[in-house]
């Protein structure tokens, strides 16, 4: 797909996030609009899944580790047809298949249960693994948060994932710079990204997380590599496209009330 075409599909992601989370009244935009493009690009470009498939292991499949950022992951998956559109208002609301974090079991399309930070990755690296011994050649992506890296499970499931040779393995972290204590470096700092991956036995690519041409050349460098497992480092912005939101740690879990709303949906051109 054309990188204008992938522009206007991340545009209405961005809008249907915001829409979301503030008729939700709760969630977790900052970090969901940072990673936006992120997964455009590798839902529409990279990724085999279809609303055929969705339900299958005859797929690629992606595990968001960092849960929170659900309505990014839902307004993905309604871009793909994979869940209807009219569903994403009812996010957050009771008894709905669109809780606050993805849920396996009520979706398809949904790989991973996640939600307590730091454990997708080790879901994904068991993914990875089962694919290998399943003659499975499909491959495994997983999105992490910088501020969830802090979390030791990470590194556990890097090191496995090295020592198992998890090449079909791609891990993307969405380096926003900030969490919801404020900004990463000053909570514990886990950077540098790239020597630290590559100390545990990872290719690592360093990109801009809102450049659609870095992240076709990074996606297409990784299916390339063989031994080993590859990390992403995606440089993004929090809040990206809202005025507001950028890069402000304070909207890391809340929802923009309705004259904000109004703000953050004529900064990106809706209604």
């Amino acid at each position: 797909m054309e990188y204008e075409a992938l522009r206007k599909i991340a545009n209405d992601i961005r809008i249907n996030i915001v829409k979301m989370v503030s008729n939700a009244k709760s969630g977790h935009p900052g970090g969901s609009l940072s990673a936006t493009d992120i997964l455009t690009y590798l839902y529409f470009n990279v990724m085999d899944i279809t609303p055929e498939n969705a339900g299958t292991l005859d797929r690629d499949r992606f595990v968001l580790s960092k849960g929170h950022a659900s309505p990014l992951l839902y307004a993905v998956l309604a871009e793909k047809g994979i869940i209807p559109k009219d569903e994403l208002l009812t996010f957050r609301i009771l008894h709905t298949r669109l809780q606050g974090h993805p849920d396996m079991n009520e979706l398809d399309g949904i790989d991973m249960t996640t939600g307590s930070l730091g454990q997708g990755l080790s879901a994904a690296v068991g993914m990875s693994l089962a694919n290998k011994l399943d003659k499975n050649d499909h491959r495994i992506y997983c999105l992490v948060g910088d501020g969830e890296a802090e979390e030791g499970q990470i590194w556990e499931a890097a090191m496995a994932a090295a020592h198992y040779k998890c090449d079909n393995l791609c891990v993307i972290i969405d380096y926003n710079g900030l969490q919801i204590d404020g900004r990463v470096e000053d909570v514990i700092g886990p950077a540098p990204f790239d020597s630290k991956f590559e100390a545990f036995g990872w290719h690592t690519i360093n990109v801009d997380g809102h450049d659609f041409a870095q992240l076709e050349k990074a996606f297409a460098e990784a299916k390339t590599v063989k031994g080993k497992p590859t990390c992403i480092v995606a440089k993004t912005i929090k809040g990206k496209g809202v005025s507001f939101m950028e890069n402000v740690a304070d909207w890391h879990g809340k929802a923009p009330n309705a004259e904000l709303t109004a703000v953050a949906l004529k900064d990106l051109g809706g209604e």
